[in-house]
């Protein structure tokens, strides 16, 4: 099978790589495709030919979004509109990974895929813009929201909160945003099963259980640091530019229809601590 993956040099991007190495695999990085140019776009899509393709590059700095909402539009949504109409263009599927951050946190109970987006800053705006693009360009498409990506080989919350606790003796982390801490080495498999399965539709995955931003950083130290201490604080102590959505936990429901279950998150926090080895 032909596989054309726009975001390879990212964290994910590079596990996508791994996880289609029996594949023919195209990866492209930023630099080698520009989403925002709709002929570069449309060129690369058939120069690979391929039979599906992969949509992880994106603008994911959050507060970035918020203060340059230009560019997030153009790359995440406009972008992703430019590699849909190459993809129907060249007869291609697609698959394009989306965010939890499309809903906007009033829920108390994990997010199903049928649940009304409303995103509550620019991001998500432009994930929750392109997804609907997506679907009445490319209507048998697949789009997977995952959420807090953490992996070896890009900057994720785990390796900022080490680097973090090497001079800080003291860290103040949220406790009062909730969400599903996600392994990339395990999220790039299943994007891989997906592919083979044919799916189409909306697929929430992410690693299970839940957690806080606190409660995620207080498993890090007790692992590596545990000399450190964590102090849980609320959001408004911690003011940032993009609001974040308090609870935006995604129900496993619609990958268990594919008959895939990821392990819990605490388990792949375990293993990406080993992967690092420092």
């Amino acid at each position: 099978m032909r596989i054309l993956v726009f975001g390879a040099s990212g964290m994910l991007g590079k596990d996508l790589l791994a996880a289609f190495s029996e594949d023919d695999v195209t990866g492209l990085s930023s630099q080698d495709a520009d989403l925002r140019d709709v002929g570069s776009v449309l060129s690369k899509t058939q120069q690979a030919r391929p039979d599906w393709i992969i949509l992880c590059a994106a603008y994911t700095d959050v507060d970035g979004c918020e203060k340059d909402p230009a560019r997030a539009f153009a790359v995440n949504r406009d972008g992703a509109a430019h590699v849909a109409r190459a993809a129907a263009q060249t007869g291609s599927r697609l698959l394009f990974l989306s965010s939890d951050y499309v809903f906007d946190g009033e829920k108390r109970t994990p997010y199903e895929i049928e649940d009304p987006r409303n995103p509550i800053n620019v991001y998500g705006r432009s994930k929750a813009e392109a997804e609907r693009n997506l679907l009445e360009i490319v209507p048998d498409c697949c789009i997977v929201r995952t959420s807090w990506l953490f992996g070896v080989g890009g900057k994720s919350f785990p390796d900022t909160i080490l680097k973090l606790a090497r001079t800080q003796p003291e860290l103040r982390v949220v406790d009062d945003q909730c969400g599903c801490p996600t392994y990339t080495p395990d999220l790039a498999p299943v994007i891989a099963s997906l592919v083979r399965k044919q799916a189409n539709g909306v697929v929430h995955v992410t690693n299970g259980g839940s957690c806080s931003w606190f409660e995620f950083a207080a498993a890090i130290l007790a692992a590596r640091s545990p000399e450190n201490t964590v102090i849980p604080v609320t959001t408004a102590e911690f003011p940032r530019p993009a609001r974040r959505p308090a609870y935006s936990v995604l129900s496993g429901r619609s990958l268990q229809g594919f008959g895939i279950h990821l392990p819990h998150w605490q388990d792949a926090l375990q293993r990406y601590l080993r992967q690092r080895n420092d």
